[in-house]
């Protein structure tokens, strides 16, 4: 939602009014400001800004004559309210190119903080690599604001459990295009993208926030690629004005986790964002994805599988390589499609379903045992490298077939046999701690011992714990519990997911969420409150990476041009800086959280997501700028990010529709746990 009008606002300061108020008031005198003002041709000129009060309005002025006129005014509902609107109106005298920065002193110690920008850093991102925005390259940043999933920055003292957050609030309808992307950029026309970030001042943490968008010290073009710092001026014609608005918030918080919750509900609250009116229903959607099953579909080799990862968007041409999880998730989209293909009478899907369960009975396993993640039949090569995520997706894929098969008559007992050896196998790898590593060898070698994706495998071992009705799974998927409860969840810290980066990432916490989810449905009484518990937690961080705002695209950006709106999509990690449909049962999760706590705000969102999730979906005439119907596109580039093709507005020239056609489908398969966990 965003401010439009009169009435808005009112709405606006009537939120602030009704929210929780908290220990300090945020002092006028904390404001500092100043403007740069760019002759085209020329670098740009700054001038600090003195504040001189008339009435309820404070004039900004700098030292000598400049040509323009600002205003700041900062209403405090009431005298002990935690909460402001901060507006300040820009009047040009004569045309300028400006940009207009400001900053707010928290008064806490720069050492003594951690930093959240929603959906794309948090604590100090020391997750992170040095080539990507963290703490290992500087200590203070700004950002543009389409980065982020909410245009807000807030500081969190850990010391005094106090912390300050400031947000925009604006009507975001504009965005234009540069020339260039870093140095002093003049934009093209209109934007609404302004920045948001904190610089360590003198030992100070401060907020730092203006219009339009600045990054510094370095603006993150590509992956693991920083480039020199960006400033961006806006073309204000005399006599024109423009008017910004911001809310500041203060606040306490018992530790980092509730900080997060606090800021996620707050921003939800602020933008209330509302389901996306696409006409494409649930069975339409799954319907033209089978468009994928059918033309991905690869029969010529050993294994059988459809193609779905490292594809050409321009052609979606099919590659000859099988992908167990993560990205080409072949064994669920074989279930997905033999489900559906009995459920529409699809013999062709139903064959080929049944074809690729076929193939990895008996092509499928490693000499030891274990799956075969990754095989390139274009390269003659397989990854010797496996990863505890993928095997555990592959394995989840399995129960969900075994379990769908028994339950119309069908055993498949070669297929019980090698999935509990292969269990048996991944036992072993389990660590005294509970953790599971990242990555080994085919003969147990450890080569990531990082535990970062061990919740990935509580599913499966839940799901081996009610098939086989074995203790031994549920004992081991316990220990993954307390590990994350110990490690992950208790401080905050959710990273190392996904394979292709290292680094705090959203499915981490997703995963970790959705871990607890299915230990909560097969426990009872204070145990299960137990997970349900740390389940809520997980989710909060998992929620911050969804975008809550639409981010506006200029003409031409394609995926702008075809009406993208972005609330409910989420960003990716730290290092993989744009927005995609990973969503899988995380759904049915928040679902199950909003009846047990009764949080009508989780039923909501997923409402928004499941909506707008479903707007780039390629069928005739809407093609979204996909070769083929039904292969719904990846990496979604709504910022100014990029893998090294196309930027912002458009999608990576490579893209992996094996996944995001698996996440869409169990999105729109709700309780598929439940279900099972149930028999």
């Amino acid at each position: 939602m965003k401010i439009k009008d009169i009435a808005r606002y009112a709405l606006l300061v009537l939120f602030i009014v009704s929210t929780v108020q908290a220990t300090a008031r945020v002092a006028e005198n904390n404001f500092t400001s100043s403007i740069a003002l760019k002759i085209p041709g020329n670098n740009a000129a700054h001038y600090p800004l003195q504040e001189i009060r008339k009435g309820d309005v404070v004039q900004l002025k700098a030292n000598q004559n400049i040509p323009v006129v600002i205003t700041r005014t900062i209403v405090s509902p009431n005298l002990s309210a935690a909460d402001h609107v901060v507006e300040v109106v820009i009047t040009a005298k004569e045309n300028i190119y400006f940009n207009f920065k400001q900053w707010v002193n928290t008064r806490y110690s720069h050492n003594d903080c951690q930093f959240y920008m929603p959906g794309f850093w948090y604590r100090r991102n020391l997750r992170s690599p040095k080539e990507a925005p963290s703490f290992h390259t500087s200590d203070s940043w700004t950002v543009r604001e389409d980065r982020l999933s909410v245009p807000m920055t807030a500081i969190f003292n850990e010391k005094s459990g106090t912390y300050l957050s400031v947000m925009r609030m604006d009507d975001f309808k504009h965005e234009a295009l540069t020339t260039h992307k870093e140095g002093e950029v003049i934009i093209s026309g209109k934007t609404s993208i302004g920045y948001t970030g904190f610089e360590n001042k003198n030992g100070d943490a401060r907020i730092s926030f203006g219009f339009p968008y600045q990054e510094t010290p370095k603006t993150y073009i590509r992956k693991l690629t920083l480039a020199p710092s960006v400033e961006a001026f806006q073309f204000l014609e005399k006599g024109k004005s423009i008017r910004l608005t911001w809310l500041v918030k203060s606040g306490k918080a018992s530790d980092f986790s509730d900080f997060v919750r606090q800021s996620w509900e707050y921003s939800y609250d602020a933008w209330l964002p509302s389901p996306v009116n696409t006409p494409f229903s649930d069975a339409f959607v799954k319907k033209t994805l089978t468009g994928f099953f059918t033309r991905s579909f690869v029969s010529d080799y050993p294994l059988k599988f459809n193609s779905g990862e490292g594809l050409v968007v321009a052609t979606c041409e099919n590659l000859a390589r099988a992908e167990i999880g993560f990205v080409g998730r072949v064994l669920l989209n074989a279930f997905n499609a033999l489900e559906y293909g009995q459920q529409n009478n699809r013999s062709e899907l139903v064959a080929n379903g049944y074809s690729v369960f076929d193939s990895y009975l008996e092509h499928g396993f490693t000499a030891n045992g274990l799956l075969r993640e990754h095989v390139y039949y274009d390269k003659n090569t397989e990854a010797s490298n496996l990863s505890i995520r993928r095997q555990s997706e592959g394995v989840y894929a399995m129960f969900q077939f075994l379990q769908y098969e028994k339950n119309n008559g069908r055993r498949h007992p070669e297929w019980e046999t090698k999935l509990q050896t292969l269990l048996d196998r991944m036992l072993l790898l389990q660590n005294e701690d509970g953790s599971f590593p990242r990555k080994f060898t085919d003969n147990l070698v450890i080569s990531d011992a990082s535990g970062g994706s061990t919740p990935s495998v509580t599913l499966p071992l839940v799901m081996a714990y009610r098939y086989f009705n074995n203790p031994k799974y549920l004992t081991a998927a316990q220990k993954t519990a307390d590990y994350l409860e110990r490690e992950i969840i208790s401080k905050a810290d959710y990273f190392s997911s996904t394979l292709d980066a290292n680094c705090e990432d959203k499915e981490a916490s997703l995963y970790a969420a959705t871990a607890m989810y299915y230990l909560a449905l097969i426990s009872t009484g204070e145990e299960q409150q137990r997970y349900a518990d740390l389940c809520l937690k997980a989710s909060y961080f998992a929620l911050s990476w969804y975008y809550l705002w639409d981010v506006p695209f200029a003409q031409g950006q394609m995926i702008g041009d075809n009406g993208l709106q972005t609330r409910g999509w989420g960003n990716v990690s730290v290092e993989n800086n744009h927005i995609d449909v990973f969503i899988f049962e995380f759904g049915s999760v928040l679902n199950w959280l909003s009846k047990r706590y009764n949080e009508p705000r989780f039923h909501d969102f997923v409402q928004v997501i499941s909506s707008s999730m479903r707007q780039l979906l390629p069928f005739e005439n809407h093609m979204c700028g996909v070769a083929k119907i039904g292969y719904y596109p990846e990496v979604v580039q709504h910022t100014n990010w990029d893998y090294g093709k196309n930027g912002k507005g458009f999608y990576n020239d490579i893209f992996a529709p094996g996944w995001t056609v698996a996440s869409l489908w169990e999105l729109l398969s709700p309780g598929r746990a439940e279900n099972f966990l149930s028999k």
